[in-house]
């Protein structure tokens, strides 16, 4: 805040139009950062050359160093690590153009993909396990693009700094602690999509606030550039997984601050503002929403071959898809007696009806066979369908089944029919059990079941495929229903299947027929609806939202807490456990992370401070960046790292890395204000000489502690950490390490 805004707050007067006049320039003063720390018009007119080439200088280095550190080493180990099982295997699916389910958007796979296809990958390497050999297969672009991607997030990082403070120190800091952060090289150097993510929330961020530096050059070329790219960014993140919500918050709440600043201009005529909204709407709303649904209409197209995510969705959207047996489908029209049949729930992964040989644990409900629902196409999801006597027409035409008929559901492997009783549900409460009961076909009364059409009156046919069915247990008066919960590993994590007393119409209790084999009948073509693009794109959003939510822990795995994560409690193996191994171990350089989670308290003393100085009338050079830069970095922090204290699903240490940055640029700014500070202390030279003796010595801590746990990133043989002779002797600070 310049000494002149002080002065005029600090001129009691009780005239209102000499406070009147004071206020505009102590806001127009507190809302641009660099006003703070910039000299007079000529003095910057007449540094520009030199200030231009010290910029330049420490932008390459930043540039060199960030690049350096992250494709060193980028093909070893030359095995599957990690998460490159999944996602590598994704980018094959796009070269090999297989459809496929995952629980997040589809740029970040798809670029992957494009990657290996550009440097010459095939997609047939299987991803099957971590450990796997790559061998001849050409995996070393997909690592290096997402290297590429992720050594722009210091650069990234030191501009959007070096924007906030005017200080080349403040983003100097900021690029080298992400620079020789060990946690961020790791996470950059694999086929991964948080590299992807975070590049694109980076980008973002730096979109913002160069658009807030123009907010003075309305409608200009470079403010529409910065307008447009902030949108194309905030798709990209978006695109690549749901955390992009984060940013697009953080971008929303500076939008709404700076529509509520310019209606408070009194400059501006109302058509002006309206300019402005209706700009706002064009590239932070409309463009977005444009590029994110662009990127799902190419999703779909590419990947227009059967694969192992068809059973996730509806028998609709599986009749796009090359290979799949419902595709140009051919079978017999109409449900008929002694057919085998597949059925499909109509509840947004819903799965289907689905049965095997394992029982019921002791305890939940009757000890008889399981009966769930399962999302993928599978041989134990065949069925008979039988009459209720069991007196099939062995001759001619067989019969049909009507609306209102009553039959029974034999499942084909074990010979067990569908049944239900008044035991309780395993997990859905006043919801009855179903099982597999009898043998060879032979039951009680409680495996009778009447089908009802909905819509549809007694002696309608039942439409392979399009007919909306339900089952109504004839001795409960229940109905058969998907509850879309996730049975525990008793039930193989499969979906529960109740019967429902409760009768309304749902989705969950809505079946369809989707396979249907008889060779008594003949087969027709069938003219299915192939869904629109609109509902296909609400389908899969539905189908990613609730397989998002419902991600368990693996088998020996710890279910990583929020809490964890910025006290760098704990990391992620990333490849080998054994002396004999090439160990990479993903943890945060514990220097730095310290240091970022000691700066957040740090901050907000000084921001008390600060705040009680002003108040006082005391003039405090950098408490506009301290305030306004600090503050934007920290809601950014709060924005995504607070949510995943809600979530429900299971959670992992690299969920934090893009909060992790938010907090890094924080600290940049905060320990160069508080260097600054030393003027308030002692007076020159003495003030200069503690300032550079404090950045030395915060530059040999950074470099020393990288020195220390860089194998960490690039990789351990030998003995382990609490053995003699190890790189990572006497390093094991914290009994949660596990390297």
């Amino acid at each position: 805040w310049p000494n002149r805004t002080v002065q005029s707050f600090s001129r009691r007067d009780t005239s209102t139009l000499r406070n009147r006049k004071t206020f505009p320039l102590s806001e127009k003063t507190f809302q641009t950062p660099s006003t703070a720390v910039s000299k007079d018009k000529n003095s910057r007119t007449g540094g520009q050359s030199s200030e231009d080439d010290t910029h330049r200088v420490l932008l390459m280095l930043v540039v060199g160093l960030s690049f350096s550190t992250r494709l060193y080493k980028i093909t070893e180990p030359p095995h599957v690590c990690w998460d490159e099982t999944h996602f590598g295997k994704m980018g094959s699916y796009y070269i090999n153009r297989t459809f496929f389910f995952d629980v997040h958007p589809p740029l970040g796979k798809m670029l992957i993909g494009l990657a290996g296809y550009i440097t010459g990958y095939d997609g047939t390497f299987p991803f099957i396990k971590p450990g796997d050999k790559y061998e001849h297969h050409n995996y070393w672009g997909m690592r290096g693009f997402c290297a590429v991607l992720g050594s722009f997030l210091p650069i990234f990082a030191y501009l959007i700094v070096l924007e906030l403070s005017q200080s080349h120190t403040a983003a100097l800091i900021t690029a080298s602690l992400l620079i020789f952060d060990t946690g961020c090289i790791s996470i950059s150097q694999y086929i991964l999509l948080d590299p992807i993510l975070m590049f694109f929330i980076m980008a973002a961020v730096l979109s913002m606030v160069k658009f807030n530096q123009q907010r003075h050059r309305p409608f200009t070329a470079p403010w529409w550039l910065w307008l447009v790219l902030i949108g194309v960014n905030l798709a990209g993140a978006l695109g690549v997984k749901f955390v992009g919500l984060f940013v697009i918050v953080l971008v929303g709440l500076n939008t709404v601050w700076d529509l509520w600043r310019l209606l408070g201009d009194l400059s501006l005529s109302l058509v002006d503002i309206a300019k402005h909204f209706l700009a706002r709407v064009v590239g932070l709303i409309l463009l977005p929403l444009f590029i994110y649904v662009t990127i799902f209409a190419i999703h779909f197209v590419v990947l227009n071959k059967s694969g192992p995510g068809d059973g996730f969705f509806s028998s609709a959207f599986q009749s796009r898809l090359i290979g799949n047996n419902l595709h140009n489908a051919s079978m017999p029209e109409y449900l008929a007696y002694g057919s085998t049949i597949t059925v499909k729930n109509l509840r947004i992964a819903g799965g289907y009806l689905h049965s095997h040989w394992h029982l019921y644990p002791e305890g939940v409900g009757a000890r008889q066979q399981q009966v769930t629902a399962y999302l993928h196409k599978d041989y134990n999801n065949l069925w008979l369908v039988h009459r209720q006597d069991n007196n099939t027409s062995q001759s001619g035409t067989p019969d049909l089944v009507r609306h209102g008929d009553i039959i029974r559901l034999e499942h084909k492997e074990t010979t067990r029919n569908l049944h239900s009783h008044l035991h309780e549900a395993p997990l859905t409460k006043k919801h009855f059990q179903v099982t597999g009961y009898g043998t060879n076909g032979t039951g009680d009364t409680n495996d009778l079941w009447q089908v009802e059409v909905c819509g549809g009156r007694k002696g309608d046919l039942v439409k392979v495929l399009r007919s909306k069915v339900r089952f109504l247990h004839r001795a409960t008066g229940c109905v058969l229903y998907s509850s879309g919960k996730t049975l525990p590993k008793w039930g193989w994590e499969q979906v529960e299947v109740t019967c429902s007393p409760y009768l309304k119409e749902t989705p969950s209790s809505q079946w369809n027929i989707e396979d249907h084999i008889n060779p008594r009948l003949p087969n027709i073509s069938l003219s299915v609806l192939k869904p629109h693009f609109l509902e296909i794109l609400l389908e899969s959003h539905i189908i990613m939202i609730r397989g998002n939510s419902g991600l368990k822990p693996k088998d020996n795995e710890m279910n990583s807490k929020p809490w964890h994560w910025p006290i760098n409690y704990q990391g992620l193996r990333f490849s080998g456990v054994n002396e004999t191994e090439y160990r990479v171990y993903l943890l945060g350089n514990p220097v730095i992370w310290w240091m970022n989670l000691a700066t957040l308290g740090l901050y907000l003393i000084m921001v008390a401070v600060a705040s009680v100085a002003l108040q006082r009338g005391f003039s405090l050079e950098h408490a506009c960046v301290l305030m306004r830069g600090g503050g934007l970095l920290l809601l950014g922090w709060l924005l995504h790292y607070v949510p995943f204290y809600t979530m429900g699903r299971v959670l992992y240490y690299h969920h934090y890395f893009p909060a992790m940055l938010f907090n890094t640029m924080l600290t940049g700014i905060t320990l160069d204000i508080l260097l600054k500070s030393a003027d308030l202390l002692l007076r020159p030279p003495y003030s200069d000489w503690l300032q550079r003796v404090g950045q030395m010595a915060f530059l040999f801590t950074v470099l020393y502690s990288f020195y220390l746990f860089h194998p960490l990133s690039y990789g351990m043989t030998g003995p382990l950490a609490h053995e003699p002779g190890s790189a990572m002797a006497g390093l094991k600070w914290m009994d949660s390490w596990e390297f």
